[in-house]
């Protein structure tokens, strides 16, 4: 749990520094926002990486973190803003998956 915490921390703030210095400033909450879906992602498919958990349990817990990111994007943001973090969470997420299905052990926890 304290890895994937860290997988968040570090994703987030890679992710907002390069939106904030490489593109086009939006507005710090926002970015923060958008941020924290790379960061929620890269940190939510460490922590969901055991070969023992069953994938509807995977699935399950993703689609927990993917209707968070909803629900605070539309309180807090308009749809504009909430859809793209979505997106950017999903092509995370499976990018882990990509990358770690070509170890041996299919993991990249282990």
């Amino acid at each position: 749990m304290v890895k994937a915490l860290m997988y968040f921390v570090v994703g987030t703030l890679i992710s907002f520094f390069l939106r904030r210095f490489m593109g086009e400033p939006v507005g710090f909450w926002v970015e923060l926002y958008v941020a924290s879906a790379f960061g929620i992602g890269w940190g939510l498919a460490y922590f969901v990486d055991h070969p023992d958990w069953a994938l509807p349990k995977k699935m399950v817990i993703s689609f927990i973190g993917i209707v968070a990111l909803v629900i605070v994007g539309l309180i807090f943001f308009d749809f504009e803003t909430a859809v793209p973090s979505i997106i950017k969470f999903s092509t995370v997420f499976v990018a882990y998956y990509m990358i770690a299905s070509f170890r041996e052990s299919k993991s990249l926890r282990y």
